[in-house]
């Protein structure tokens, strides 16, 4: 007998639509949320949606000021520098963790992705890429709280730094570390892989900096 699927309350299914809207980048930051729009969306009454604005607001993804209501939240430049200096110690302590329980799978998993980002042409889609292939990295650490964390962070990073950054350094550099990265992963290198990760994300530090000097 199989188990029925678990079903989901209205506010859960409001809160994840809204929260991969944001962090895909589909609702910019600023755009206003509206209860009775999104009710009609999702085909609810506003206090399920009201329950998942307090939610996502909780996530730091959204803001609800008086007389505005709820708008996503926009992140300041210092505010993405620090989120990239939690990349750091949160990314390296779980590579740290993960070496030591790599297999061949997880390797040659790793270098498919890095083959797929070769061949696509568009700095939306390294932003995905580059995502899946963090992941596959950290994920043998076996700490699912750790892993937990690293997904929320690099979800308010990314929808900052996804086509600013991508579009800044190209993928010819990111795509030369992450090959040595897989390689001291395949030797078990572990010090070389914790050392190549930090001057990888303080990299992307400095992209975002200049991005935005560029831009004001």
């Amino acid at each position: 007998m199989q188990n029925s699927p678990v079903k989901r309350s209205a506010p859960d299914i409001v809160r994840d639509g809204l929260r991969e809207a944001i962090l895909s980048g589909a609702m910019a930051e600023g755009a206003q949320l509206r209860q009775d729009e999104l009710a009609e969306q999702y085909g609810t009454s506003r206090i399920p949606v009201r329950e998942a604005l307090r939610q996502l607001e909780s996530e730091g993804l959204v803001t609800i000021e008086p007389n505005r209501g709820a708008i996503v939240k926009c992140l300041s430049i210092n505010e993405v520098i620090e989120m990239l200096d939690i990349r750091i110690a949160l990314e390296c302590h779980a590579l740290r963790l993960a070496i030591p329980n790599m297999i061949e799978k997880d390797i040659n998993l790793g270098k498919e992705i890095l083959e797929s980002y070769n061949r696509e042409p568009s700095p939306a889609g390294w932003g995905r890429m580059n995502w899946r292939f963090h992941w596959t990295l950290y994920a043998p650490c076996q700490r699912p709280k750790l892993l937990s964390m690293i997904e929320a962070n690099y979800g308010h990073v990314n929808r900052f730094t996804r086509t600013l950054v991508s579009m800044a350094t190209g993928k010819e550099r990111p795509q030369q570390e992450h090959m040595q990265l897989l390689e001291f992963c395949r030797h078990a290198e572990v010090d070389k892989a914790v050392t190549l990760l930090e001057a990888h994300i303080i990299h992307t530090q400095k992209s975002v900096l200049a991005s935005r000097r560029h831009i004001t």
